[in-house]
């Protein structure tokens, strides 16, 4: 019985023990009822995960005729729901400091149905957490309690309800072709097979992992929302969404040679805007957009090196970019502001801090012995393998600016460069232990990669590449070249006085002109419809009353088509109908 109960419980979907926690959190009170909930809910399912046994069957249901998987592992999802579990936990350690109960159910729910989405095999199963994960983070943007946070709030879910809408949508048409709802098997003894853009519904599966992946043109809900989340809400926001769809483009798109040059220009394009934002956590979500960038592009290429560069990398980022944004959270805390302006010299009474934050900033610079440069490398040399030489010049340029504002701004500005008088206390402890968890994160899988690249996707592939190119001396001095060479790009501009000095204001970006377009034909529309509404309203009803009196003075009981025998009017009448369904037969032949 027993026995019967512990299968039974492994073969529960670990997203489901996680959201699970949630629910409890809305009934903890106290700092240990809220810590056994919210670090033993990611426990227990990554307990579970580790223990399902590697030959288990798939756990299938059925709906409207549709085969459902709603939990399967292979070692494409295994890697993704690792990162996925450890982050949650590090991020219910995080929010310790502050009892609410909202934001605490809220990230939970919104981890589990991440982590959920992961391990399900079908569109619909993934339809449903698709959209779990946007209504239950938008909370983690509302509890920030401003005007602007509820504006934000309602723009991000809006966006990523309508991301929902377009995978419903593209699920339903793919699965109206196919006559299958099943994500592509992902199998590293075999070749993968991409689906094919051609098809209508695979477009809008592709558009909606895009606007969750933040696309460039598609990308300003990430800059508009996650600055404007709590402290705890922004580090629990940057570890799911935007990883979840590199997940899910990994399983159905890769190789698809649009995604190179769509990474390759996220790569890109946010460094320009990162080096002159004043708002350190909007600088963080830049830099995110740039790191999804590699994983995209490595999605793209599609070889089996590339694709364990895209998951290395999504593990590494989520640890690292969750560090930085666990600094930075700190820092509001205890300043109330996270504005370069505002900021510096908080070194000397956030020490801890500081050491955490940097790094976070080593890791997400890829410096050798960091987690990200065995991450990145994958990618790199992928690129590298297939001769994309433009490519790979786009992300040598996009790891230098990396450097610059992420590994250098964010701590130069809030930690050290100009005193602002400011002497805050140190971080609550638990922000510390759960930034020190991250940093040894960090720290171990620069240092002993092996355990990392035995979990990814292509493990053999992964293992030949560590034995023969990871280490190797030309490899590593190029990657010092390029740090030291950034930084002493930003050390002579800083000189020069030419570095964009930090500025209070808003930095414009591709949203202001659908904003100022949409509110432009918003206006013109109400202006439009002042003056011509009552005139179209009375033309509407004269044209609805006439077709209403024609279709009773044909087809009621006192009209023409019932009179008599057939008449012409009513064989007219049929001809007419009988047209139309043979046009009908035609164009949608059974």
């Amino acid at each position: 019985m027993n026995d019967g109960v512990f299968a039974s419980l492994l073969n529960i979907n670990p997203g489901v023990f996680v959201m699970a926690a949630g629910l409890l959190a809305l009934l903890a009170r106290g700092t240990l009822q809220r810590g056994i909930v919210l670090i033993g809910g990611p426990v227990v399912a990554l307990l579970a995960l580790l223990a399902r046994p590697g030959d288990a069957e798939a756990v299938t249901s059925t709906l409207f005729g549709y085969e459902l998987v709603l939990y399967h592992v292979d070692s494409l999802n295994r890697v993704f729901g690792l990162a996925f579990l450890i982050a949650a936990g590090l991020a219910g350690i995080y929010s310790l400091h502050r009892e609410d109960r909202i934001q605490d159910a809220s990230a939970m729910v919104y981890a589990g149905a991440a982590i959920a989405a992961a391990f399900v095999g079908d569109f619909l199963s993934l339809f449903v957490f698709w959209e779990l994960t946007a209504v239950a983070s938008v909370f983690l943007i509302f509890a920030r309690g401003t005007k602007a946070a509820y504006a934000a709030g309602m723009r991000y879910l809006a966006i990523q309800v309508l991301s929902g809408v377009m995978l419903l949508g593209g699920a339903a048409l793919y699965g109206s072709h196919t006559g299958s709802m099943l994500l592509p098997e992902f199998n590293p003894k075999e070749a993968i097979t991409a689906l094919d853009l051609n098809d209508p519904g695979v477009m809008l599966i592709f558009i909606a992992f895009g606007i969750k992946a933040a696309f460039p043109l598609l990308h300003n809900w990430l800059q508009d929302s996650y600055p404007n989340a709590t402290e705890t809400g922004s580090v629990v926001l940057s570890a799911f969404t935007t990883k979840l769809a590199v997940y899910a483009l990994a399983r159905c798109f890769a190789g698809t040679d649009s995604l190179i040059y769509i990474g390759a220009i996220m790569t890109v394009f946010p460094v320009f805007f990162a080096v002159i934002e004043n708002d350190l956590r909007k600088v963080l979500a830049y830099s995110l957009n740039n790191q999804v960038g590699f994983m995209v592009c490595a999605v793209g290429v599609g070889t089996e090196l590339a694709i364990n560069g895209a998951a290395a990398h999504a593990f590494a980022h989520i640890m690292y970019k969750a560090l930085l944004f666990m600094s930075m959270g700190a820092v509001m805390l205890r300043v109330g502001t996270t504005k370069a302006t505002e900021l510096g010299g908080l070194y000397r009474t956030m020490p801890l801090t500081t050491v955490f934050c940097l790094i976070g900033a080593a890791s997400i610079s890829a410096f050798p012995l960091f987690s990200g440069f065995v991450a990145k490398s994958l990618t790199m040399s992928a690129i590298g393998y297939e001769h994309l030489t433009l490519v790979w010049a786009m992300l040598l340029f996009a790891s230098a600016g990396v450097l610059e504002h992420s590994g250098i701004k964010i701590p130069y500005f809030a930690f050290f460069s100009h005193d602002s008088g400011k002497r805050p206390q140190e971080a609550p402890f638990n922000m510390l232990i759960a930034m020190g968890g991250a940093a040894a994160l960090c720290i171990i899988v620069g240092v002993a990669p092996a355990w990392l690249y035995t979990l990814l996707p292509y493990r053999e592939k992964a293992m030949e590449y560590l034995a023969n190119d990871l280490w190797t001396v030309d490899h590593v001095l190029t990657q010092m070249q390029l740090l030291v060479l950034a930084a002493f790009a930003f050390v002579l501009l800083k000189r020069l006085g030419l570095y964009p000095a930090e500025k209070r204001g808003v930095v414009l970006d591709f949203d202001w002109t659908y904003r100022k377009l949409g509110y432009g034909f918003a206006l013109w529309t109400g202006r439009v419809w002042t003056r011509l509404g009552p005139a179209i309203t009375e033309i509407w009803r004269g044209l609805a009353a006439r077709i209403f009196r024609q279709l009773t003075a044909a087809f009621s009981p006192e009209g023409e088509l019932s009179r008599g025998a057939l008449s012409g009017s009513m064989a007219v009448w049929t001809a007419i109908v009988l047209g139309l369904v043979l046009v009908v037969t035609a164009v949608f032949p059974t």
